[in-house]
């Protein structure tokens, strides 16, 4: 019989993340350095389980006309067919479209937090994205549709009572435009994902939050596909300006 325990690897996973957001919360009493390391640990487990394809960081985002986001706490972005990213004294900008998910992150939510994340989300999504033909061996296939940018708000705790409740709701149904939470991580209770189908947020209340989350982040990370071929050229229009 093995020695090893599925269920003990995954409650394991979620203890790492809740522990780490933990002690971050306990140590630092400067917002700023408690904010930036509350998204740390968020940046290195998404780094730690996603699959390669996919990159993590903090970072703004650009496109081809020029428009920048606001700065992104976490931003998951296509690694294996992005032509450049930008690193610039330890700022990273990278192109629209190699965008697949932008996360606020900090230590607590409530209906500020919610309101400032949806309005990060709208910031990226608002920016221009190219999609060029694709050439291949027999001709070339038409240019894909975007991919829609997922949009979350990661915390460690949350300020309502209940967490995961009618007040939390309502905070995300104020926008569910440009701004929309598509999924979302309260590492003490539970996680919450947008259901397409009819418009309405399921919260589910759970012994390991930061597993299930990632999850079903992974899930839906799936169902978004590849991230469109880049137009270079439009962005090395700048290059004469």
């Amino acid at each position: 019989m093995s020695e090893w325990s599925l269920s003990q690897l995954l409650s394991s996973l979620h203890e790492d993340i809740q522990q780490r957001l933990a002690i971050v919360r306990k140590s630092f009493n400067h917002p700023g350095t408690k904010g930036d390391a509350s998204e740390n640990v968020w940046i290195s487990m998404l780094e730690t389980y996603l699959p390669k394809r996919y990159q993590a960081a903090k970072a703004h985002v650009v496109d081809s006309l020029g428009n920048f986001s606001q700065q992104i706490d976490v931003v998951i972005f296509d690694r294996q067919y992005s032509p450049f990213i930008f690193t610039y004294e330890n700022e990273t900008i990278i192109p629209a479209e190699s965008v697949y998910a932008v996360f606020e992150a900090k230590q607590t939510a409530d209906a500020a937090l919610v309101a400032y994340a949806q309005a990060k989300v709208a910031s990226v999504r608002r920016l221009h994205r190219t999609s060029l033909p694709i050439p291949y061996a027999k001709g070339v296939y038409p240019a894909k549709p975007l991919i829609p940018i997922l949009g979350g708000l990661l915390t460690f705790e949350s300020e309502w009572s209940p967490a995961l409740g009618p007040s939390f709701e309502k905070a995300l149904v104020a926008d569910l435009g440009d701004g929309r939470l598509d999924i979302g991580c309260v590492a003490s209770h539970g996680h919450f994902f947008l259901d397409q189908a009819n418009t309405s947020y399921s919260f589910v209340n759970e012994n390991k939050p930061a597993t299930a989350f990632l999850f079903k982040l992974i899930s839906q990370l799936q169902f978004s596909g590849t991230v469109p071929m880049i137009d270079v050229e439009a962005y090395g229009q700048w290059l004469t300006k």
